[in-house]
């Protein structure tokens, strides 16, 4: 509005300032100051067209006057005739050019000059004919004299709205009745008649221009607005509306015409109110009641938003006055509206990423809470509900060895496999990067979630194809029940929480309900945390060296280093516990590291055919700077990189990436030995091992215990892994041997290498140097074979055999055997009967005698409860194990290898 006003206000000004009488006689004659000065004499200039014509319509009259008074003589009096004529001819040709040439088409001010040359020449020959024609009769002075006046006259009343030119004409007229007749009297009067016209000439001009100024200002003024409309419109910022009393459209701009599709004639006449659409959403109600309102009592609104009457999407914000006549009639609306359906929509979707994850398409951490808390509070469940907080395991390998996009695309997949599980049964979210949220209403029973559970992790677990890529991860699962576990969304997901990380602790890829006792341990998990970041620096964390032997020499060939850590208050902590917590705080790759270190310097001690193995965790594999940190264990130690094993879990496969394949020919390129320890446990898929060069396969300790008893399939499958290694020229170890029939087995099926307790328990630094030095066979010593673990018992019972009957005493006892103490010796595999009170005949066979005692094993397990009568659940006073788990009697506990002298 201020560069408006700058350009349009000093013209209002100019026009009502007055000219002066000098400026209103010469401005004609001068071309326009500015466009509006032009347009205005343009203007002005419309009052010359009737003149040619007038003209000649005059000085036709004047010429024949003069012949009618003159009479015959006039034909021969060259002196009448031409002036006569040659007037006649300009005013032929100026009216022939005015019709050839429109006045409009010729510059203001050269049409004037023209007029004014024309003027003079009109005034000159007009006098010049009179004067010729002065000699005429006395009779005929009368029509002379009245021709003359027509004459003289013609120039000044024709050019009266032109001050210059009437000035020009009034006085040339003035002076030729001066020359023509001579009488001073008569020409002073004609004088003061010029001037008189000449002052009325000047009036009536100034009042026109002022009002052709004005006009031309208000012109330029509505021009101006009409262009900034246009371009207003042009811009898409908006458009125009208009409507009459009765509240019909009576003008719309052709944006809005274009919007709704139809041409803007077909709009005129319709509604305004036919526009407007409706919607579900409250606001556009509310709008739509306040647009009703504002038009029925015809007060003015501003920025209303309201949804056009079409099936697209279409939003606007209407503005609208009222306008009323000089008497206060009404006369309908005329406003503005906005295209909002841009902001609408950027509006919308701003919306849509503060509630939803941008990435998964879920809810997100906001709208889950509030989806929580509405649960929680809302009164169609009674606020019950179940909460499931569920985190992906080895995502974090994904994104590090194969980065984050195929992360993201990983993520997508895994969301639609969880939205897809929990349908309609509650609402999934995603809270931020591996963690989603599960809120189910109304679901409280624990065999129900817990199949849920189950089939969630089933889903999330199956492989991935991602760019070429197989990638296998897990899931884990806590759970929490309101309003059993907490009544408030804080206290649920806490609660979660803690279930979540029981279930990663009790090995992942499993779920765990909530109980009241993990508060306490997730506390003490806390404060073993902060033991274990400073356990290093304490000198807490030991290495113990576990012998690993030729199978078929027992020749020491190596030992397993494998980290202990004493703590001062907690006493020995399993690493089982530990290692998995510095996985999980970050600090397994400095562990690591240690373990490293200390093990070559230890290793360089021994001699030359003694290796030293130590256990990468799949963390620590994906670091990039490991071969530098091996390269320079090696270094510092001494150490050839061949006496060094590193052995890595199946779990480093669960990606296949390229990253993944130059970690390990880096690994190779130094030197060193590589293990795939744990083989079969893990990511079952045989595709790596034609690929990675591996020196070494180590078989599962969970396949050789037991591979000896009767019935057991894991003599085939220690048979298989040894031939494929064979195969691919790798050496294989069996880890877990305890007993000699384990061992006797092992041999047999071919496996190169023993690590187990019938050579040896992992032992400290000093132990492991003496019996490197020693560089002799390791001698085998354990049980003939395995057994359950035995309860103390001193118990009489008979003994059969080949018909005879012997009184024996039962001083031990397990569910697959018992020891027993008599005055007569048996042969090995015999058969016999115990007859042991309470329990009735037990068929067995011997397994070991020894001066009066012998061992024998049962055909069939025996339930330990049976030695109780009356008391199921119990046991008798004689076993001296409180600790005795029946329910785990058949699943097989982790054994101890006694000794042969144990039983002594």
């Amino acid at each position: 509005m201020r560069v408006l006003r700058k350009h349009v206000e000093p013209a209002a000004t100019d026009a009502d300032d007055p000219l002066s009488l000098a400026q209103l006689l010469v401005q004609d004659f001068g071309p326009g100051v500015d466009e509006r000065a032009e347009s205005a004499a343009r203007e002005r200039l419309r009052a010359l067209v009737p003149a040619p014509a007038f003209f000649l319509g005059v000085h036709f009259i004047c010429a024949a006057a003069i012949l009618i008074a003159v009479g015959p003589r006039a034909v021969a009096s060259v002196q009448l005739l031409v002036p006569l004529g040659a007037l006649l001819l300009i005013d032929v040709a100026a009216w022939l050019l005015s019709r050839r040439f429109p006045v409009s088409r010729i510059a203001p001010h050269a049409a004037l000059r023209f007029a004014a040359v024309y003027a003079v020449a009109a005034i000159a020959l007009t006098a010049a004919a009179f004067a010729a024609a002065g000699s005429a009769d006395a009779g005929a002075a009368p029509l002379l004299g009245l021709g003359l006046a027509c004459g003289l006259l013609a120039v000044p009343l024709s050019f009266v709205a032109f001050p210059g030119l009437a000035a020009i004409g009034g006085f040339g007229a003035a002076a030729a009745w001066l020359f023509l007749s001579g009488d001073p009297g008569s020409t002073s009067i004609g004088a003061l008649l010029a001037l008189c016209l000449v002052q009325l000439s000047v009036r009536h001009t100034a009042e026109r221009l002022t009002q052709l100024r004005r006009r031309v200002v208000i012109d330029w003024k509505a021009q101006r607005a009409s262009r900034f409309i246009e371009e207003f419109e042009q811009a898409g910022r908006g458009w125009f509306w208009e409507t009459t009393a009765r509240g019909a459209l009576s003008y719309v701009s052709d944006q809005l015409a274009d919007d709704l599709g139809m041409p803007a004639a077909d709009l005129i006449g319709r509604p305004f109110t036919d526009l407007i659409g409706s919607d579900s959403s409250g606001s556009a109600d509310s709008s739509e009641r306040t647009l009703g309102f504002h038009l029925s009592a015809r007060l003015p609104f501003a920025d209303i938003t309201v949804r056009a009457n079409i099936k697209a999407e279409l939003w606007w914000s209407l503005s609208g006055t009222p306008s009323f006549d000089e008497y206060g009639r009404f006369l309908g609306f005329r406003g503005i509206g906005t295209d909002l359906t841009e902001q609408r929509r950027s509006e919308d979707e701003i919306n849509r990423l503060a509630k939803y994850d941008s990435l998964t398409g879920l809810p997100n951490r906001m709208l889950m809470r509030r989806t929580l808390d509405e649960t929680l509070q809302g009164s169609g469940a009674n606020g019950e509900c179940a909460l499931f907080l569920i985190d992906l395991d080895r995502f974090k390998n994904v994104n590090d060895t194969l980065g984050h996009p195929i992360g993201d695309a990983l993520l997508k997949q895994v969301a639609q496999r969880l939205a897809s599980v929990i349908g309609e049964k509650g609402q999934i979210g995603r809270l931020g990067g591996d963690e989603f949220k599960a809120v189910l209403p109304g679901m409280t029973d624990e065999a129900t979630l817990a199949q849920l559970a189950a089939r969630l992790i089933q889903q999330v677990s199956m492989p991935y194809l991602i760019e070429g890529h197989n990638i296998s991860i897990g899931a884990s699962v806590g759970i929490a029940l309101a309003p059993t576990d907490g009544a408030c969304g804080d206290a649920l997901i806490r609660d979660a929480d803690l279930a979540l990380y029981s279930a990663k602790a009790a090995g992942r890829g499993t779920f765990c309900f909530f109980a009241p006792e993990m508060h306490s341990e997730a506390q003490d998990r806390q404060l073993l945390e902060n033991d274990l970041r400073k356990a290093i620096t304490r000198g807490e964390l030991e290495l113990y060296y576990q012998p690993v032997v030729d199978a078929k020499t027992e020749a020491l060939c190596g030992f397993e280093a494998l980290v202990r850590w004493h703590h001062p208050s907690r006493g020995m902590i399993s690493p089982s516990t530990f290692i998995q917590l510095a996985e999980e705080c970050g600090i397994i790759v400095q562990l690591g590291e240690w373990v490293l270190r200390t093990a070559c310097a230890a290793a360089a001690k021994w001699p030359e055919n003694v290796r030293v193995a130590v256990n990468l965790s799949p963390v620590q594999f994906t670091e990039a700077n490991l071969p530098n940190t091996i390269v320079s264990a090696l270094a510092n130690a001494g150490l050839a990189p061949r006496r060094l094993e590193i052995e890595i879990t199946e779990g480093v496969f669960l990606v296949e990436s390229e990253s993944t394949d130059d970690m390990f020919a880096r690994l190779k390129a130094i030197g060193v030995r590589l293990a795939l320890d744990d083989f079969g446990t893990g990511y079952s898929s045989l595709g790596y091992l034609r690929k990675t060069p591996f020196d070494k396969i180590k078989i599962d300790q969970s396949f050789v215990r037991g591979a000896a008893k009767k019935g057991s399939r894991n003599a085939a499958i220690i048979r298989a892994i040894v031939t494929l290694a064979e195969s691919l020229g790798m050496d294989t170890t069996a880890e877990g041997a305890e007993t000699h029939d384990e061992l006797t087995l092992i041999r047999d099926l071919g496996c190169s290498h023993v690590q187990g307790f019938i050579f040896g328990r992992p032992m400290v630094t000093e132990e492991a140097d003496k019996l490197a030095a020693q560089n002799k066979a390791v001698t085998a010593d354990g049980f003939q074979f395995n057994r359950p673990p035995r309860q103390g018992l001193l118990k009489v019972a008979t003994l059969q055999w080949n018909g005879m009957q012997m009184p024996v005493r039962v001083r031990n006892i397990s569910t697959g055997g018992a020891l027993i103490e008599g005055d007569r010796a048996l042969p090995i595999e015999a058969k016999v009967q115990l007859d042991l009170p309470g329990c009735g005949c037990l068929g067995a066979e011997v397994r070991w005698t020894d001066s009066g005692r012998l061992g024998v094993q049962f055909d069939e397990e025996l339930d330990l409860r049976r030695l109780v009568p009356g008391r199921p659940k119990g046991f008798g006073a004689r076993l001296q194990s409180d600790s005795y788990r029946p329910v785990e009697l058949s699943q097989g506990l982790e054994k101890r290898a006694l000794r042969a002298s144990d039983l002594r």
